[in-house]
């Protein structure tokens, strides 16, 4: 069977970044609803398009094809009291705690998902967040393997995702076991079906 709009595809993968180094390899494949949605990276998808199990390929995605360009804006220092004890580098917030009345136009989120922000420094009595993407500003490499294609039921086409694969952010933490992911950030756990975007 060939990959087409609304098949579910099991893809192995590793990714890398532009110097080959590794960043993650799972051991289980990602599943994902193949058709604009929005399951993985539009570049795979067009690559994906009509191949059939066992195909094979290394893409690179250039960072606005990916996690997008690295956004200095999203750097924000934060009293510390803000946050809660113990705080250390590398833990996450979704968006900022609010102690202020009313939030300000610039931290008012216009995008259906508020911004999950990684503590990368922590000092006496301030807290430096960084709202981009770990791996925004990078050009990163796929090598990927169809291991499976089969046609989606009615309900994950209108679910908009495989069966038991609810949505997966790469290299973000979702709400199952973590472990730790280079550069601070971490991924969820590998056993569980996953999809890249």
């Amino acid at each position: 069977m060939k990959i087409e709009k609304n098949t579910i595809v099991s893809l192995r993968y590793k990714l890398t970044d532009a110097q080959n180094n590794v960043i993650e390899e799972p051991d289980s494949p990602m599943v994902y609803l193949h058709g604009g949605y929005e399951g993985t990276f539009p570049k795979i998808e067009t690559l994906l398009d009509g191949q059939d199990i066992g195909y094979e390929a290394t893409i690179q995605l250039e960072p606005n094809e990916a996690f997008g360009e690295y956004d200095p804006e999203l750097l924000k220092i934060e009293p510390r009291t803000r946050f809660p004890e113990p705080l250390e580098v590398g833990m996450q917030f979704e968006g900022i705690p609010d102690t202020e009345e009313g939030a300000s136009a610039e931290d008012a989120d216009t995008d259906d998902e508020p911004l999950i922000y990684t503590v990368t420094d922590v000092a006496d009595n301030q807290v430096v967040l960084d709202g981009n993407h770990p791996l925004a500003g990078m050009a990163l490499r796929f090598w990927v393997q169809v291991e499976d294609v089969r046609v989606a039921t009615d309900d994950e086409i209108e679910n908009r995702h495989p069966e038991g694969g609810e949505s997966f952010s790469f290299g973000m933490p979702n709400d199952d076991d973590d472990e730790d992911f280079p550069g601070g950030a971490s991924v969820g756990d590998n056993a569980s079906p996953r999809t890249l975007h």
